[in-house]
């Protein structure tokens, strides 16, 4: 076996003991401050640990304090490169992922399906090699979440989920972010998704009670989350304390909830279902008679691209929705997540209240 092949092994083998671990192999627990999850891959947050998903946050909000508010320089990326490859198109993922990585001072390349074609020109498992001999972390957006498995299996890199079809962990990062700055901490507030059971559904469900949310869902029938998903959130929730609420009534859900959250109802790939979703989600809209049924301190999230019929513009546009921060808070995430996975830095602000 040659060096060079002989490395990559020793990589793939260290990145899978490294991965193994946020799988419930670890004892003993750990304050934020010892919380390392360099060299992992972030392909859900089903693999991540309530400290682990507080410490990015942290480091987050560090970097947002440090960079946006104190005017730091911060090269924490420098020489660092990351190959993002984009299966379906994006507006917030490519922007704060490409100017976050620059900001940095590392290098993203941008791939398109014109410019790598995962499966069909080469192999996912030959493509993850060349990959990890010419960049040190890559950003995969694609269609089937079995793609991305397939990267991490054969990568000796970091391989992050910039979002598939089962989830959408860094969407998720930055709505947790968005909630703390509003509210100040996590846990205790109630979180009402009203919409379909989707793949940023997948990722509150994987990750809410790790952090003392409660979460109350509302699907219409036949469009419910995946079943392996709740049965992971119902144990989440049960081991944890929080409660878990699975619905088909929209104003149930939202009832005495912190936090009103819908998403697109058409994804991309769901075109042809355009006439029979728009019947089956009616009702689904969030007005402020949704609205009026939760908290007083009720807030609006909504990941975006928005459509009127998934939430009107009184909502949209009001005092209480807090979407644009929460778009621009997609940068300081990934930017948070990408730090981690790739470097030893730890916050140099206080930690946050959780």
């Amino acid at each position: 076996m040659s060096a060079k092949m002989f490395n990559c092994s020793v990589s793939r083998c260290l990145k899978t003991f490294l991965n193994s671990r946020a799988r419930g192999f670890r004892t003993g627990a750990s304050s934020h401050g010892s919380v390392n999850v360099k060299g992992r891959s972030c392909l859900t947050l089903k693999d991540f640990t309530g400290d682990e998903i507080r410490k990015l946050l942290w480091v987050s909000k560090d970097l947002k304090h440090r960079i946006k508010h104190e005017k730091q320089y911060l090269p924490l990326l420098q020489g660092k490169s990351i190959a993002m490859i984009f299966e379906k198109r994006s507006t917030r993922t490519r922007m704060s992922t490409e100017t976050g990585f620059a900001l940095l001072g590392g290098h993203p390349c941008f791939l398109t399906s014109q410019d790598i074609h995962l499966g069909v020109n080469e192999s996912s498992t030959d493509t993850a090699r060349v990959l990890s001999g010419l960049c040190d972390i890559v950003l995969a957006r694609v269609y089937s979440h079995s793609t991305l498995e397939e990267l991490d299996k054969e990568a000796s890199i970091p391989i992050i989920n910039g979002l598939s079809d089962l989830y959408h962990p860094i969407q998720i990062l930055a709505d947790f972010l968005t909630l703390q700055e509003h509210y100040g901490s996590l846990s205790g507030l109630t979180v009402s998704w009203i919409g379909d059971g989707n793949n940023v559904l997948h990722s509150f469900m994987m990750s809410a009670a790790k952090l003392g949310v409660h979460l109350k869902v509302a699907t219409p029938k036949g469009y419910e989350p995946e079943k392996s998903v709740i049965q992971e959130a119902q144990r989440l929730s049960k081991e944890h304390g929080t409660q878990l609420v699975l619905t088909s009534d929209p104003m149930e859900a939202a009832q005495g909830s912190n936090v009103l959250v819908t998403d697109t109802w058409i994804s991309m790939g769901q075109e042809e279902e355009k006439t029979k979703r728009l019947k089956d989600f009616h009702g689904y809209q969030i007005t402020m008679q949704t609205a009026s049924v939760a908290q007083p301190d009720w807030t609006f999230l909504h990941c975006l691209p928005r459509k009127t019929e998934e939430v009107d513009d009184q909502v949209f546009y009001s005092s209480r929705s807090l979407v644009f921060p929460e778009a621009e808070n997609r940068k300081w995430t990934i930017m948070g997540l990408m730090v981690s996975l790739l470097t030893d830095y730890s916050p140099q602000t206080p930690m946050l209240k959780f």
